[in-house]
């Protein structure tokens, strides 16, 4: 009671009411995405039971030409020839290897047709909620565009993860007066677990588990950015620290990035050695398309930085 009266007992960050709303679509968005991959592996495994080889020739079985296929056969097309023509023409897999991979649906029991089809029931109806979603947060968060086009200038993020940021953390991150202080709600720093002198462990607490997961999905694509500074760090520790820890410190330092980019309003300025010129168009050039996409407003592709970060 002293300590709190004395206001040593820091407060927890509750956000405002419109945060809230921003973290309800997200994570319902997230929650959506994780149903369509289960759904996605419960398809895989009935084709698997029917013997339908599809797998060996279709890298992505929720794919436009896997999913044409899947559609003609819970219609009720049953000729292998027939379900192969509904293939793309760019698709690597020629049509007697496909023949061949769904020879097995001339005698499919129709009871797996019908569960075939229900699964790509339920695979639109989430399509069109997560599409749903998008819209709604897209359109919650106009005012802070710039604040999404500066997150999703760091290798490892993107339009969608900028949002997730600015919904967990806020449009400015104002709650929290340094960058440290940031990482240790989130739980992106080593612990500090000593007694009486003696240092036990120092595992990250535990934090927000969904910024958590999400820098730690950023820093694993960062690394693997070519020529980025988090691909050289990367290679600098893992051969002492290995994977995990290479990439726990690599989510550290993207989150006292975020920090900075949205505490201080500046834009990402790329420090690494050899990042390319055309890697570095196409990648602004696909985040200007989904931008786009979701409505905003993007006049013409992102120039040089105004200021470092």
């Amino acid at each position: 009671m002293k300590r709190l009266v004395a206001n040593e007992l820091p407060l927890s960050f509750v956000p405002d009411v419109e945060q809230r709303l921003w973290r309800t679509l997200t994570r319902t968005k997230y929650s959506l995405r994780c149903n369509r991959v289960q759904l996605q592996n419960r398809l895989e495994a009935l084709r698997q039971e029917a013997h339908i080889k599809l797998s060996s020739l279709v890298s992505d079985l929720l794919g436009a030409s896997a999913r044409r296929m899947l559609q003609a056969l819970a219609d009720g097309v049953t000729d292998p020839q027939a379900l192969a023509t509904r293939a793309d023409h760019r698709l690597r897999a020629k049509p007697d290897q496909l023949t061949d991979a769904l020879g097995a649906c001339r005698e499919l029991n129709p009871v797996y047709r019908r569960l075939v089809k229900m699964a790509l029931e339920d695979l639109h109806r989430i399509d069109q909620q997560i599409e749903q979603l998008d819209q709604e947060i897209a359109d919650l968060l106009r005012p802070h565009e710039d604040q999404v086009r500066r997150l999703a200038e760091v290798p490892g993020l993107g339009v969608d993860s900028a949002q997730q940021i600015i919904a967990e953390v806020g449009a400015t991150a104002a709650t929290f007066p340094s960058a440290g202080n940031l990482a240790s709600w989130v739980g992106a720093c080593p612990g500090d677990n000593e007694s009486a002198g003696v240092s036990h462990s120092h595992r990250c607490p535990k934090g927000n588990r969904h910024l958590r997961r999400l820098l730690n999905q950023a820093a694993n694509a960062a690394a693997k950015y070519k020529g980025s500074i988090f691909q050289i760090l990367y290679r600098r520790y893992v051969p002492r620290l290995g994977h995990n820890q290479t990439i726990g410190i690599i989510a550290h330092r993207l989150c006292r990035l975020i920090w900075k980019l949205l505490h201080q309003g500046v834009r990402y300025e790329e420090r690494g050695p050899a990042v390319s010129k055309r890697s570095s168009q196409t990648r602004a050039a696909r985040m200007i398309r989904e931008l786009r996409s979701l409505g905003y407003q993007i006049a013409s592709p992102i120039t040089a930085p105004a200021s470092p970060a």
